[in-house]
């Protein structure tokens, strides 16, 4: 194997593998009506950010919030949902993708009749992660483990 000349070869980083059946799953409150699969952390990724699967069912939301100083993304996987952002009412479906600056009051809401599933990422973390893992642990059903895996059904 030839290393290209502008690449170290001094620092090797062994890439982190992991399937839906290693996620930790959590509601932040035993009342939300939305779970959190913790794709990647602070804790994995050695960096200040965080990857989760938002799992909303019918008629969940995320409580109104902002974020200080971290920037949210949201790309929509399944489902149909609305964002709330500074009172501008956004539609969300498959493949859609939303960021959210920092400091902007925002909420998502799950209006289909179906989950609703999102790729959230946050950078940086701002204690989202840690947040999540004190929350109620939980488990990715069957239907969640085919929508993370893309198998139609």
């Amino acid at each position: 194997m030839t290393i290209h000349p502008t690449l170290s070869s001094d620092h090797c980083m062994i890439p982190v593998i992991k399937t839906p059946e290693d996620y930790l799953v959590f509601r932040i409150t035993p009342q939300d009506t939305n779970r959190l699969a913790i794709v990647f952390d602070t804790s994995m990724a050695d960096d200040s950010l965080t990857v989760c699967v938002e799992i909303f069912d019918p008629g969940g939301s995320t409580p109104t919030h902002r974020h200080n100083f971290a920037v949210e993304m949201f790309f929509i996987l399944k489902g149909t949902g609305l964002a709330v952002c500074d009172g501008k009412d956004i539609p969300l479906n498959p493949g859609d993708s939303l960021l959210v600056r920092p400091t902007g009051i925002h909420e998502i809401r799950n209006i289909g009749a179906d989950r609703l599933y999102a790729l959230c990422f946050m950078v940086p973390n701002e204690d989202f992660s840690e947040l999540i893992r004190h929350g109620v642990r939980e488990t990715l059903d069957e239907e969640d483990l085919k929508v993370l895996r893309g198998v139609k059904y």
